[in-house]
């Protein structure tokens, strides 16, 4: 995997306007700040930013469509996405201030919500290998451990490395062969920059 490359990232945001532009800078200052801080600090800056920059929209509102994973600038740009958007933006981010992508892993779970269950999708971090995921959120906006989180159930998980049946160890095969909207993510994210 290549290091993040911001001027190329900036370079994409500006052709894509002025209110990218400027949020993108924002992103790649704070990310700077962070890398020269211990993890737990640039786990909570990049979670609080996202939280705060990005408005909560629905997929069919923010892009015409019923489901869209946005590459982390196209986030940027709109200033508006979904569960699935705030988890890639804090994961390139946090990948950007150098965080091991083995250390994080993108959650699918059924997320309890005014007593029914609603698919969503959480950002988790391992602080080592086996050690209780930090869960990294939009709905509770305060990073905590998994065992704090028991309105979240895990189905499945994944990174750029792997993918897992729930957040167990076994692989469970190739992300990219099996989410076709996680490798359209990866695509465009290479082209913006971010690995």
């Amino acid at each position: 995997m290549q290091a993040w490359q911001s001027p190329q990232l900036m370079q994409r945001a500006t052709q894509m306007g002025p209110g990218a532009h400027a949020r993108a800078q924002m992103l790649v200052d704070l990310i700077a700040e962070a890398a020269s801080q211990p993890e737990a600090n640039r786990l909570k800056s990049i979670n609080t930013h996202f939280n705060r920059q990005v408005l909560f929209t629905d997929d069919r509102q923010a892009w015409g469509v019923v489901d869209y994973w946005a590459s982390p600038l196209e986030t940027l740009a709109k200033g508006r996405g979904d569960c699935e958007d705030y988890a890639i933006g804090k994961y390139f981010s946090l990948l950007a201030a150098g965080v091991p992508g083995v250390k994080m892993r993108l959650v699918y779970v059924r997320a309890e919500v005014s007593g029914s269950l609603q698919a969503h999708m959480v950002l988790a971090y391992y602080p080592e290998p086996e050690a209780e995921p930090l869960i990294l959120d939009n709905l509770i906006t305060d990073i905590r451990p998994a065992s704090r989180r028991p309105d979240l159930t895990p189905v499945f998980s994944f990174n750029a490395e792997g993918l897992w049946q729930g957040v167990g160890p076994a692989t469970a095969g190739d992300p990219t062969t099996r989410l076709s909207r996680w490798r359209d993510v990866l695509s465009k994210a290479r082209a913006e920059g971010w690995w």
